[in-house]
């Protein structure tokens, strides 16, 4: 570029950067100067009765929103927004134990090695013919590249596996409409095999890839199919066809300019991007005839046992790799607005959303025009090799001036489509077929991603719109430095948008599910059945407790039940032991789960379900008398509910001792 184009565009970009920070701070004046509701927001009765749940009483939707950089899902209840649990998925939770239980360890396994903490972003429900199931729940990992599963029996991470060949997997966990795949693609590119390169041979040497997990339909396990080589782009998010454009996928990338450093202003010299399409269908042909090559592609996949309540990791060392450059009719660019963030799907498949970050207008694409032009060879040239389709003949029309700077969109199911605006904050209601803007109503905040229960499937709950923001500006209480990362619930059923509520969400929300509790409710498990627990250590009646020594480690299998631990006391653990506490509740009632710590132990505590098996492991330093006792509050006598360990010298020659803690009478 010439020193004076640069110059111009630095001072455009600067001006632009400018013309926003003044939209958003007017917003902020404007929203404290009025003590009137804003337009938007309905009166304060009428919204507290939409969103009231009297006690006793439950909500109509679950929520399941990203816990960003805490690595964890929020579940929360719809209209009321009230946080029911935390899963933790990609972090250790010392409240239950995920992380640092013997069971659940593995699920944190990756080739770099023990990995305790990942940013997760984007939540996905499990769909059968395009509509939500209730089965399961998928997210990703972004820092080091991971897909996790949710079981939404038991609401906890049942598996997780790692990516190849990929640098931050952002544009991730997207669904085909059968949850055939899990689709998940390399935010940044890289060169693949050897890493060791110099930066500088980034046009020549680094490339994308979209990686393609197979799902069993029956066991919900996951396994990667095959991988995409693709340009050294970067790679951002991406929505699977649905109904006519079922077999397709599309994914938004950017940094065609193929920049290295200064990304901001040097990713944003071409006027536009792309999105790409993917026909998996015909990856599926080309797999079929071994049009593939194996290349490394090392990864851990890891998995819970039901049965066994523990996890196992399995390491992979090759992946398939198709390279669309040598197979025609796999992949194709659609020219995209400068920097597009999300793709999106309308319900009925036809028509394709892109959303050019720095652009004025909102694209809408349409597939039916987009395979007349692949059969036309209707294309604008080529980049890296793929073809590129014309704008103009995959157009169905654009929205325009929606607002300034537009990320997301979802839809009502009413031939609506709503759109998240970051810089004006905002959400734009728009007519699908027509373009036409129909509603707008403020966010208050900086707006990200926003969410339409199933507004990402054949058929959405078209009721709310829930606005997930970023910045909260002066609209809680404040905490320090920092505060609380919020969520908006907006009413769509009528003409104009109307906002309900505003409720604080943990981590950093980008992007939420929702569906109606009635799927979801009836497959909940209520207790783990004694009987069915096949954990090696587990015991199914307090008689079977027992403790092992072997060298230096020291096994105990030791039963929990209303209210007391069996052993209770325990002697004969020395200095310098590894002790491992595997504790069974033998509870069979529902909701009567029982804590375990021990003084000093270095990890967390357990928190066991009923029928479970968990294992702590505890490395006493020094000798001493250590209590343990339950953390959950189970009776009345939950107080009563503990026990001693005696730790010896090392050299010491206490025998094992234990007691048995049956209460008098007890069988």
């Amino acid at each position: 570029m010439k020193s004076t184009d640069k110059k111009s565009h630095l001072k455009t970009l600067a001006i632009s950067l400018t013309t926003a920070m003044v939209i958003v701070v007017g917003c902020v004046a404007v929203q404290k100067q009025s003590e009137k509701p804003a337009a938007g927001l309905t009166s304060s009765a009428d919204a507290a009765q939409k969103v009231y749940v009297e006690p006793g009483k439950h909500d109509e939707l679950y929520a399941f929103m990203s816990g960003g950089f805490s690595g964890q899902v929020g579940v929360y209840g719809l209209p009321s927004g009230r946080l029911l649990k935390v899963i933790p998925v990609f972090s250790q939770n010392a409240e239950n134990g995920y992380g640092y239980s013997e069971e659940t360890k593995p699920l944190l396994n990756t080739t770099h090695g023990f990995i305790p903490w990942g940013d997760a972003h984007h939540p996905k429900l499990s769909q059968t013919a395009g509509e939500q199931d209730g089965r399961w729940l998928f997210i990703n990992e972004n820092n080091t590249p991971r897909v996790a599963r949710i079981d939404l029996a038991t609401f906890r991470t049942v598996e997780t596996i790692e990516i190849p060949n990929s640098g931050g997997n952002h544009a991730s966990p997207f669904l085909t409409e059968n949850t055939e795949y899990v689709m998940a693609s390399t935010r940044f590119s890289l060169p693949i095999g050897d890493g060791d390169v110099s930066i500088d041979t980034y046009k020549e040497k680094f490339k994308g890839t979209t990686s393609f997990i197979k799902v069993d339909k029956t066991t919900g396990k996951m396994a990667i199919a095959f991988q995409i080589l693709l340009p050294g782009y970067d790679y951002d998010l991406s929505h699977a066809g649905k109904g006519v454009s079922h077999g397709w996928s599309f994914l938004t990338t950017y940094n065609t300019e193929q920049a290295q450093s200064l990304k901001e202003a040097n990713a944003s010299q071409n006027d536009k991007d792309f999105i790409l399409a993917i026909n998996w269908k015909k990856a599926e042909e080309y797999i079929a005839q071994g049009k593939f090559k194996e290349m490394p592609g090392k990864h851990f996949s890891n998995h819970l046992d039901e049965a066994t309540h523990t996890a196992t990791s399995t390491t992979v060392e090759k992946v398939k790799v198709l390279d669309p450059t040598e197979l025609p009719g796999l992949v194709y660019y659609i020219p995209c607005p400068k920097s597009p963030h999300g793709v999106d799907v309308d319900p009925s498949g036809e028509y394709i959303v892109g959303a050019g970050k720095l652009a004025a207008m909102i694209p809408v694409f349409s597939f039916s025009k987009m395979l007349k032009a692949i059969e036309a060879k209707d294309f604008d040239g080529e980049s890296g090799k793929i073809p590129v389709l014309k704008y103009e003949s995959v157009l169905a029309g654009e929205v325009k001036e929606p607002g300034l700077g537009p990320l997301h969109t979802e839809f009502d199911g009413q031939g609506n489509a709503y759109t998240s605006m970051f810089v004006s904050s905002e959400i734009v209601k728009w007519k699908v077929d027509t373009q036409e803007v129909l509603d707008r109503t403020p966010a208050f905040y900086s707006i990200g991603h926003l969410m339409i229960p199933g507004g990402d499937t054949r058929k959405p709950y078209g009721k709310y719109v829930i606005a997930l923001n970023k910045i909260t500006k002066d609209r809680y209480l404040p905490t320090g430095p920092e505060l609380t990362q919020s969520a908006q619930l907006i009413d769509i059923s009528g003409q104009k948008m109307n906002l309900l509520l505003d409720f604080p969400t943990i981590g950093e929300p980008h992007y939420a599910q929702a569906m109606p509790a009635a799927k979801i409710v009836e497959r909940q498990k209520k207790v783990y059945k004694l009987e069915e627990n096949k954990h090696p250590y587990a015991v199914r009646a307090e008689k079977e407790t027992k403790i092992v020594r072997k060298g230096n480690e020291v096994h105990i299998s030791m039963s929990t039940i209303r209210s007391h631990f069996s052993p209770d006391n325990i002697e004969g653990i020395k200095e310098g032991d590894k002790v491992f506490f595997h504790v069974t509740n033998l509870e069979q009632d529902w909701d009567v789960p029982h804590g375990f710590s021990v003084m000093g132990n270095n990890n967390s505590e357990l928190l066991v379900m009923p029928g479970e098996t968990q294992t702590a492991t505890w490395e006493p330093k020094k000798k001493g008398m250590y209590p343990f006792y339950c953390t959950d509050f189970c009776s009345a006598l939950h107080q009563e509910m503990q026990g001693y360990i005696r730790v010896s010298d090392r050299n010491s020659n206490v025998p094992l001792k234990f007691s048995l803690s049956s209460p008098p009478g007890a069988k």
